[in-house]
Formats: structure tokens, sequence, C-alpha cells
């Protein structure tokens, strides 16, 4: 049985899709990383989310993170790698307005807060919000696929209206910013 530890990183390098060896502090490996966070945090909420049809969602979420992940590990912009195009940004675009037609419009800022499910969310939005930065400060120094940039936008708009939905569903009101 092959063991899950190498030792191949211990000199602060990883490889990436194409076989460079790039140091673990890079802007590349840090939006990767924080991609792969995200999918840990998603995986958390649908822990926590019984409505199949907003599990569902999240679960198709994550496989798309895992191409995200991939996009982003490929340096040379290989034609083989699995890419996100604006076909998953207008996929996710949809996604939202059917969802945002159940919570209702909002007019006003609202707390992170409410039913367990939507405080997840909400902390998935935000851990969303950080991996688009590292994706922009990626993209500000080296090529890469920019739909990622809007892919980003969107999923934390999802992730955001999936919380109102959660809390909607169960009875829990959101509460309104107070200046």
């Amino acid at each position: 049985m092959a063991k899950i530890y190498t030792g191949i990183g211990d000199d602060g390098k990883t490889y990436v899709i194409g076989g460079k060896r790039i140091p673990k502090s890079s802007p590349r490996v840090e939006a990767y990383g924080n991609i792969d966070e995200l999918n840990s945090v998603i995986g958390i909420c649908i822990s926590f989310i019984e409505d199949n049809d907003v599990r569902d969602t999240l679960m198709s979420i994550q496989n798309e993170l895992f191409i995200v992940g991939a996009d982003l590990a490929d340096p040379d912009m290989k034609s083989s790698t699995p890419r996100i195009d604006k076909d998953d940004v207008k996929k996710m675009e949809s996604i939202i307005d059917m969802y945002e037609k159940e919570a209702g419009s909002l007019n006003y800022f609202i707390l992170p807060t409410g039913s367990k499910e939507a405080a997840l969310l909400h902390f998935a939005r935000t851990v969303a919000r950080r991996a688009e930065r590292s994706i922009v400060e990626l993209s500000e120094h080296e090529e890469m696929n920019r739909v990622l940039i809007s892919y980003m936008n969107r999923l934390s708009s999802l992730l955001f209206v999936l919380a109102r939905i959660m809390n909607k569903r169960k009875g829990v009101m959101d509460i309104p910013w107070k200046q």
C-alpha cells in the first residue's frame, strides 16, 4: 500500500500540472488552496443541510470546485486541463435567479446569521470571497483563465442567496444591519 506522505514537499515546493515545482507560498498555490478550503467548508454546510435541492446544488458546486482547482494548478494553460467557462457562469446565474425568486427581494444589508445552516453558508460565502480575491491577485501576475473571477463572484452570490433560503425555510427572519 502506498503511503499518503512522500516528503517531496518538505523543501517548501509543490508540483503543479505540467511537472513544474513552485513555492507553496506562490499566489497560484494560495489560490487553489483557498478553493480547497472552500470545498471543505461547503462539505460542512452539506452535513447540516437537510433540503435535498440545496444539498444537490452544493454537491454540484463541490465537483465544479475540483475543476477550478485543476484550472488554477495549470500554469501553462494546457488544453487538456478541464476549464470553467462562460456557460458555467450562466448556469450558476440561472440557479441564483431560481433561488432568489423563492427568497424574495432584499433592499437592505443583513447580518450573516440566522439558522445554523444559514450561518454556515454565510461562512462559506466569506471563504469564497477570499478565494476570489486570491484569484484576482494571481490574475494580476500570471496568465490564467479569467472566467474564474466571474465564476467565483457568482458563487459567493449563490451562497448568499442559499443562506437566505435556509433562513426562510427554517422560519428564521434575516436580521437587518442597524447603522
